[in-house]
């Protein structure tokens, strides 16, 4: 049961790290405004946010 909650854990953390990394450094660029369906326009008005 340990080692079945570590790997869910560690799931859940990569996902976090993933999302964090899209959010932080790929929001304008095609890979981050895909994954949120964001048209430039908008990821450039948000950028900031």
């Amino acid at each position: 049961m340990s080692l079945v909650s570590s790997l869910a854990v560690a799931a859940v953390a990569l996902i976090h790290l993933y999302i964090l990394v899209l959010e932080m450094f790929l929001w304008t660029r095609p890979a981050g405004r895909k994954a949120f369906g964001l048209t430039p326009e908008f990821a450039e008005q948000t950028r900031v946010l």
